[in-house]
This record gives structure tokens, sequence and C-alpha cells, in this order.
């Protein structure tokens, strides 16, 4: 079943456009993620087929806004049989709203429709909010990778979840 829309906590998820790119790498780069920019996620864009893109858009914008369109997002890319969470993050002002959380069940819930019978996901040591979202989840941690971020220098934790 293909996603058009779905709303969530006063947000409506739907599917990555390239008119999303510029405020997705403004987000990435404002919450720190391994830095993909615009030219990354449009080739993962480009690659339809095996990839789950969604962003989370406001339908109250706060009183405070900013005119984003965007206040969250989440990459994924599918392989047989599994799915890789590559990115997730919320602009800051929109956090503690249940976006992250919504963003994350439903790229859960396509990546299974799609065939993914597990779901994994690198995410920095540090990073304990994180860890507890995707716990909630099911996700549990399975192995770490040694410097995996560079910027700045730190371990990722592993976490996997049957689907």
């Amino acid at each position: 079943m293909p996603l058009d829309i779905y709303q969530a906590n006063g947000f409506d998820l739907c599917l990555m456009t390239e008119h999303d790119l510029s405020e997705v790498v403004e987000i990435e780069e404002a919450c720190g993620l391994s830095r993909w920019g615009w030219d990354g996620y449009h080739a993962e864009l480009l690659a339809a087929q095996t990839t789950l893109m969604l962003v989370a858009r406001p339908l109250a914008p706060p009183r405070d806004w900013a005119g984003e369109r965007v206040a969250g997002f989440i990459a994924a890319r599918l392989a047989p049989e599994e799915l890789h969470i590559n990115n997730v993050a919320v602009r800051e002002a929109y956090r503690r709203r249940g976006i992250g959380d919504a963003l994350l069940a439903t790229i859960l819930e396509r990546g299974k429709e799609r065939g993914a019978r597990k779901a994994f996901l690198e995410v920095r040591a540090s990073n304990v909010a994180a860890q507890a979202l995707y716990a909630r989840h099911g996700f549990e941690i399975a192995g770490r990778r040694a410097r995996y971020y560079s910027e700045p220098p730190e371990d990722a934790l592993v976490m996997i979840v049957g689907l």
C-alpha cells in the first residue's frame, strides 16, 4: 500500500520529495548527523525502488513558525529482507511531540510491507534519547562499531529489531 499522507500528532507524514531537500539538509546540519548533503539525499530519492524517505509537516504551525515546511524526516534503504535506517532527525522546536516516534513507526511498517523481516541502524553511543526511542520500538543493541562517526569521533551502537 503506497504512502500518500498519514496524519499523526498534528503532523502530516508523507514521502520526501526533491522540494524538501534544502530543509532536510538544514535539519541534518542542525542535529549533527553524518553529512549526506543535498546530493546524498537526492541520489537516494532517485533510487526510489530501494529507499523509503519520509518527512513530517506541521498541520498548524506554531506561533514562532519561521516558514519551515519540514519538522522532521527519516531516511531508510531496503535490501533483501532488511531495512537499514540511515537518518532520523527532528527540528529542535518540534521535539517531544511524537514526531520521531511516528516517523519511525511508519517507516518500520512500510518496510515490513515491502518485505523487510528486520530493521537495523547505527546510533551514537552518547545519544541516549535516540536509543530510548529505538528501544520503545523493540530495537536491541547487537554490536558496536568503533569510531564509526567522524564529526566528532565516536563509536556507534548497532541496534536491530525483527519485523
